[in-house]
């Protein structure tokens, strides 16, 4: 077979996988679950200045796989789009589930990235990663959420008189 037409198959492949990955997002987090991360991350960002989203996606959309564009530019893309980078401290932190592909993204606003090395954000991609393969996503989730709390806890604490409001919404968002 030439590199042409496997590169071809592979692209149709990942494409039929990307759509089918879609249609098990709901299987692998019903909304019980979600509701539960959302109420997690609120009582996280009451420790903390920073703001923390989770986004969940089945599958890339077309545009994404037509042009080979892998997780991480579509987590960085969603880390604008749910304007996680304009906090007032730059202290937002996205974490990034792409189904189809296994892939898990975290992405940190400049204010906590440069205070946190990036062995540690690999670290909890990690941890996240060998709870999936075990089928334990709300374990994997919960535990990616404290880690990235402490981080923030550290760097960023609420302080006894700190008065900030809640700057993005808590809910994880799903695509797909």
């Amino acid at each position: 077979m030439d590199k042409n037409r496997t590169a071809f198959l592979h692209r149709i492949a990942r494409l039929l996988r990307h759509r089918w990955a879609e249609g098990g997002l709901r299987q692998a987090l019903p909304p019980d679950l979600l509701e539960r991360l959302g109420q997690r991350v609120a009582a996280s960002e009451r420790r903390h200045t920073g703001q923390i989203r989770i986004c969940i996606e089945g599958g890339l959309p077309l545009s994404y796989l037509w042009r080979g564009a892998d997780a991480r530019e579509r987590a960085v893309t969603q880390f604008g789009k749910l304007r996680v980078w304009d906090t007032e401290h730059n202290n937002g932190v996205l974490i990034y589930l792409l189904l189809a592909d296994h892939a898990i993204e975290i992405v940190a606003d400049r204010g906590l990235a440069r205070r946190v090395p990036h062995g540690t954000w690999q670290a909890m991609v990690g941890h996240m990663r060998a709870a999936f393969r075990a089928g334990r996503y709300e374990d994997g989730l919960t535990q990616a959420l404290a880690e990235v709390s402490a981080l923030l806890v550290a760097h960023f604490p609420a302080g006894d008189r700190a008065v900030h409001g809640n700057e993005l919404p808590d809910d994880p968002v799903v695509i797909g």
